[in-house]
């Protein structure tokens, strides 16, 4: 009997806890409790969730690092190949403007006939001023026929051989070119340099020079047709004390930039030089 009364009374006193933690709990008593309890257990979630999302990450970091690495390779490669095309393309271009303006150039002097031709070297010594072609003689190309571009002359062809030739240009310390100024239609002698710098030279003291005066070949002393344009004069040197007139030219043909040119291949040079009497003293 005592074991069964014992057991009920627990049974009561139990049943009695846990309706007045029911009703406490109904009853608002145990919020701020609860509160606690779960701010706690989020913060502890969060603190292991920040933590295995860390180790994860650093664990797929490598794998991450290789991925970059091979598509910035890929990347890369892709511009390379786009520049190289731009730069094919801008070539293209402008050897397109050059064929179109020389096309234009031979449209408007058609008493002369052309052969195009690619500049395919150039003189690696600062005193000599020449480029070489990939025209020769087997193109019907011959010493002594004259280089121009759309702008104006070039020089002369100076030597051949089967495949390709020199051209001396204008700017050779070894060139000169009979030639005159339109404005004042006075002659002068047009002279290379070892700088590359153009001069003229034996000009009359009478005549009235000018900055910006078009200087145009003449045609005497058979080396060059005339009426081809060379230059512009920039400044005259004139001195009452000597002969002749000085000037300094700008050049027509930017000559750093040759890329096509074309040669006059029906033009015969004359050497008059044996026509030229010797004054023997």
């Amino acid at each position: 009997m005592k074991d069964l009364f014992s057991r009920t009374l627990q049974t009561t006193i139990i049943f009695l806890v846990v309706g007045g933690i029911l009703v406490l709990s109904f009853g608002g008593f145990f919020s701020s409790v609860t509160n606690q309890f779960t701010g706690g257990l989020v913060s502890v979630q969060q603190w292991f969730a920040t933590r295995y999302l860390a180790i994860q990450e650093f664990l797929a970091a490598p794998r991450d690092i290789v991925s970059l690495r091979s598509r910035n390779a890929e990347l890369q490669k892709q511009v390379s190949d786009l520049q190289a095309q731009v730069i094919s393309l801008q070539q293209r271009v402008n050897e397109t403007e050059i064929l179109a303006a020389l096309v234009a150039f031979s449209r408007t002097n058609p008493d002369s006939s052309y052969k195009a031709a690619s500049v395919i070297g150039r003189d690696p010594s600062p005193f000599l001023h020449y480029i070489i072609i990939n025209r020769g003689s087997n193109d019907d190309i011959r010493r002594g026929m004259p280089v121009v571009t759309s702008e104006g002359l070039v020089g002369r062809v100076d030597a051949v051989i089967a495949d390709a030739a020199r051209v001396q240009l204008i700017t050779d310390p070894a060139s000169s070119v009979n030639v005159y100024l339109k404005n004042t239609k006075t002659d002068a002698m047009l002279i290379g340099s070892i700088t590359g710098d153009v001069s003229l030279d034996l000009i009359s003291q009478s005549a009235t020079v000018q900055p910006g005066d078009l200087i145009l070949t003449s045609g005497l002393g058979g080396g060059f047709p005339p009426d081809l344009i060379v230059g512009q004069v920039v400044n005259v040197r004139k001195l009452a004390a000597e002969l002749f007139q000085q000037a300094t030219v700008q050049p027509a043909v930017d000559f750093s930039r040759l890329q096509i040119v074309l040669v006059i291949t029906n033009f015969r040079a004359v050497d008059i030089a044996p026509l030229i009497p010797t004054v023997t003293p």
